[in-house]
């Protein structure tokens, strides 16, 4: 399957937005509730497991040599575009992107089908796989297989296998004090996906919340890497102020942000006013609670945009003073996607974990 046999073949009829549902990763359990459910399990473990799931990290590293190490991962989500290619190139992306937080590099990957097939036909579910091919293929990696149900809910996305050699390894644990906070894509797809859904956004933002969402960050990992960045996230439905605290709460520091400096998408604000938010931006906002404090000049709907779940979001990086400048100059240069600084790494608070000032 090519991208444009692809493109030309997909179902002009179809408008998946149509779904009843969360779209992307709006449709995640809520952290909390997640962390709830892993408490007090027994999980099994082995002397070559390197990270599990006890951070809440992006992907699972395990040891399968003393010099390289296996990076595994999985994401799916129901549909968070209107066109079933779209849809699949996004899906693919976005599970990518916790094998590039990590530092790894993806080699294979394995399908996730869930859909209905009364409301949509095979050709619909070609045409997604083709969208998550093509994006696999730019990626390096292929596709193996895979497993299918039927599910009254279409949702569709990837078991995801990398490598990273274990002095290149990124994770949520190694943000220290001092270092800079760096935001390589801008925020807002999931407020634009409801603005879309209710018919308001323009062609041209639905546009470019999509060409965000399908943009790998292979780039900005690999630059991160080259630059020695040692602690990063990818930025997804728990929204940047769920992410953040999760890697602030890993490495035990505490983080100053600034609204003014965040990258976001054309009219976000507006639309959040409008209260054009998911169910997981009040999910998240409740997650992170009273770990963060807002300066009084913060509107509420700059807020919202910080809670805002992220479908194949940014990658959150703390890297060291003094070479911000070059990771986000080439970064951008890389990638064709706005990226800032948009804070720094204090040290530890008793409360208040993140702190969000106007500037």
């Amino acid at each position: 399957m090519t991208s444009s046999s692809a493109s030309t073949s997909s179902p002009q009829a179809v408008d998946l937005f149509s779904c009843d549902c969360e779209c992307g990763c709006a449709a995640k359990i809520p952290a909390d509730r997640l962390r709830g459910i892993l408490d007090g399990l027994d999980l099994p473990t082995s002397p070559n497991l390197v990270l599990g799931p006890e951070t809440l990290d992006d992907a699972g590293i395990y040891k399968i040599s003393e010099d390289e190490w296996l990076v595994q991962t999985v994401d799916y989500f129901p549909p968070v575009a209107r066109d079933p290619y779209t849809y699949g190139r996004i899906a693919a992306a976005n599970a990518l992107s916790d094998v590039y937080a990590m530092g790894g590099e993806p080699l294979t990957a394995l399908a996730i089908v869930c859909f209905p097939m009364t409301t949509f036909g095979p050709d619909v579910i070609r045409t997604v796989t083709a969208g998550a091919v093509d994006k696999l293929r730019e990626a390096g990696a292929v596709l193996l297989g895979g497993h299918s149900v039927v599910d009254p809910q279409p949702k569709y996305g990837l078991a995801v296998t990398g490598t990273v050699r274990p002095d290149e390894v990124m994770d949520n644990a190694h943000a220290a004090p001092g270092d800079v906070l760096v935001l390589t894509k801008p925020l807002g797809t999931g407020i634009t996906i409801m603005a879309a859904k209710g018919g308001l956004a323009t062609a041209e933002q639905e546009a470019e919340a999509n060409r965000t969402m399908t943009t790998l960050n292979r780039d900005a990992s690999r630059i991160a890497r080259e630059l020695g960045v040692k602690s990063c996230t990818d930025v997804t439905g728990f929204g940047l102020l769920g992410h953040a605290l999760q890697m602030a709460r890993a490495s035990g520091v505490s983080m100053e942000l600034a609204m003014a400096a965040m990258p976001k998408l054309d009219n976000v604000i507006a639309y959040a006013e409008m209260g054009l938010l998911t169910g997981a931006t009040y999910a998240n906002r409740e997650y992170v609670g009273d770990a963060v404090q807002f300066a009084d000049d913060v509107t509420l709907a700059e807020q919202d945009l910080l809670f805002d779940p992220q479908t194949s979001g940014g990658l959150l990086m703390a890297c060291a003073p003094g070479t911000d400048e070059e990771l986000v100059s080439r970064i951008e240069a890389a990638t064709s996607m706005p990226c800032a600084v948009v804070g720094k790494v204090t040290e530890a608070a008793k409360q208040v974990v993140l702190d969000v000032a106007r500037v």
